[in-house]
């Protein structure tokens, strides 16, 4: 079969990185009064260097060097006059110790209503234990900060970035077109609660390449309204997967479409490849998803989709997903299952799954084959299918 091939956004980086090029207008963030010191108060430094960016009529560099800054809660607004403007990060941005201080922001970094940014390389360190242990203790605490967010935002490139101990999740990509992601890593327990690694709603043309994620929630979570999407080169562990949704907790909702995960493997996670949908009316839907030359080491659910998602069985007992699921490939798919089950499709009895298609795959429990469960789901199978296609 033939997969989709990302559209890829080649951003004008060479202008940024080829010294020949001058007129490239270059900040350093210690011109603006960051210290590198990791205890004084570096934003309102970040923030005038990117006014200055924002408001230059040619190509900008903003540069980080080495050392921790400090940084509160931020948000790097457009509309800029300036459509390439590089971030440039040999150091470590650092949040405060004090878990309240930006706990209570939806965003630690947020880009809102920009075109044309890159982020290259750093690391982000949101310090987010302390809000973990909050929550695990049951007191009241802040709901805690994205660590890094693009939200009405299009033409943006992250190279090389890593995302440590965030609060809630590590990147959310939020109504944007055209974005790329390669070579980033992300870094938290596998007990941290909240801490999706990239999630991707009402967005297109997203694509993530060569990234190493191992975090407490999905390492990929795409919600409503994502389409275009391409994953391929990635490692996932601990987590719970890559997952397509929850959709349809809203009547009314945009759909997801044209997704592909290609290479990626899954290591001890409690998800390998999941769609799951809310147990309630809903115009959602998912369609043209391909799953392809996936690895799974020691994974407790390999393939599910669950259109039965209830938690806490609140405002959705007795009630069925209206989310149409429909034209799914399964490809190439191998490894190992920590549950007999390694393929569980618990599809709307309203809205049965079709289309789905399985070809290549080999899962196993225990040195045997593993069993698979099917409710509600219809399509067809192609070569060596373990276990059997139920479909």
């Amino acid at each position: 079969m033939t997969t989709r091939r990302p559209l890829i956004f080649l951003p004008l980086l060479f202008l940024f990185i080829n010294p020949s090029i001058s007129a490239v207008l270059k900040l350093n963030v210690l011109s603006y009064g960051a210290k590198p010191d990791g205890a004084t108060d570096s934003t309102k430094a970040f923030l005038a260097a990117w006014t200055q960016a924002c408001a230059s009529t040619s190509p900008a560099s903003i540069y980080v060097p080495k050392g921790r800054f400090l940084l509160r809660s931020v948000t790097f607004k457009g509309q800029c006059k300036n459509r390439a403007i590089t971030i440039r990060i040999d150091g470590t941005l650092v949040a405060p110790a004090d878990y309240r201080v930006i706990g209570n922001a939806d965003n630690w970094f947020a880009f809102q209503d920009v075109d044309g940014v890159s982020i290259l390389g750093g690391k982000l360190d949101a310090k987010g234990t302390g809000l973990w242990a909050c929550k695990n203790s049951g007191k009241s605490c802040p709901s805690g900060a994205t660590t890094l967010s693009f939200s009405k935002s299009k033409n943006i490139v992250v190279v090389g970035l890593t995302s440590l101990n965030s609060q809630m999740f590590h990147i959310v990509i939020n109504g944007c077109q055209n974005v790329k992601m390669q070579r980033v890593t992300v870094i938290a327990p596998g007990t941290s609660p909240n801490t999706d690694g990239i999630h991707v709603q009402l967005s297109t043309g997203v694509t993530i390449l060569d990234s190493k994620i191992q975090t407490g929630d999905d390492c990929v979570s795409i919600g409503p309204g994502a389409t275009n999407l391409w994953m391929e080169k990635i490692t996932c562990g601990p987590g719970h997967g890559i997952s397509i949704g929850s959709l349809g907790k809203d009547q009314n909702e945009a759909g997801v479409k044209n997704v592909t995960v290609k290479t990626a493997t899954f290591i001890g996670t409690q998800n390998g490849v999941r769609i799951k949908s809310w147990a309630k009316p809903s115009n959602g839907f998912a369609r043209n998803i391909v799953f392809q030359h996936v690895t799974m080491k020691n994974v407790q659910n390999p393939i599910v989709i669950d259109q039965n998602y209830c938690p806490g069985n609140k405002n959705c007992p007795d009630q069925v997903s209206g989310v149409k699921v429909s034209d799914v490939t399964y490809q190439d798919i191998h490894g190992t299952s920590a549950t007999q089950v390694a393929v569980k499709f618990d599809c709307s009895s309203k809205h049965p799954c079709s289309g789905i298609r399985m070809e290549g795959v080999s899962l196993t429990y225990k040195n045997e084959v593993a069993a698979a469960s099917c409710k509600h789901a219809g399509g067809t199978s192609f070569g060596v299918v373990q276990p059997t296609s139920c479909l």
